[in-house]
């Protein structure tokens, strides 16, 4: 009787484990990276696709956008790369309004590579390695979300680029203005991502802004 006490004791810690103490350690994390992380010199920028409007981003998209070419700026690495596909109903991609935004605000167009691909955070990241791999392209700066941040690398990392994250610190999705629904939902998408691998992501992966 001693020993089944034993035992339905350990059950219990290890679901107490599994249910409390995981998540609240994953979205520590997701929190933590969301504030204290910073890009590297690198051979890419990647802007990470959010909603767009007839071809003007969302404030959401605008905002990765205004990262990823303050960065650009800063010499941070030679060229940009938009992503994202169209969502049904769109007349163009999430990608071509953000390679149109970025030449209006005076990005030379030789510096700017749009991928129309991916409607998931998963997709998207497959389709921008793809063609960094083949042109060779090793590193890469992540621009999205804080709170997105660690799901971002940690997908790019797993496909076998080297990742650094340049989160948007304005807009909507900014830490200071989005809300703790998004650091619960970026957490649960990446517990997924980690244990249910590309089958997660369609359970999880957040809707875009």
């Amino acid at each position: 009787m001693f020993l089944i006490f034993k035992i339905i004791k350990r059950v219990i810690a290890t679901v107490l484990l599994v249910v409390i103490v995981l998540p609240l350690y994953v979205g520590g994390r997701v929190w933590y990276t969301a504030n204290h992380t910073e890009p590297v010199k690198s051979d890419a920028i990647v802007v990470l696709g959010a909603a767009q409007f007839d071809g003007v981003p969302s404030p959401v998209l605008e905002a990765r956008l205004l990262e990823a070419k303050r960065i650009f700026v800063r010499e941070l690495a030679p060229r940009i790369l938009t992503v994202g596909s169209r969502a049904p109903g769109d007349r163009t991609t999430e990608a071509a309004s953000g390679f149109s935004w970025l030449v209006d605000q005076g990005v030379a167009k030789k510096f700017v590579d749009s991928i129309p691909y991916g409607r998931d955070t998963f997709a998207s990241t497959k389709s921008y390695v793809d063609v960094m791999k083949k042109l060779n392209l090793k590193t890469a700066i992540i621009v999205t979300d804080q709170y997105q941040c660690l799901r971002a690398v940690t997908m790019e990392s797993d496909l076998g680029i080297s990742a650094t994250c340049a989160p948007t610190r304005t807009g909507p999705a900014s830490t200071s203005n989005s809300s703790f629904r998004y650091l619960v939902r970026e957490t649960g998408a990446y517990l997924a991502y980690v244990t249910l691998g590309r089958q997660g992501i369609h359970l999880t992966d957040q809707v875009k802004n």
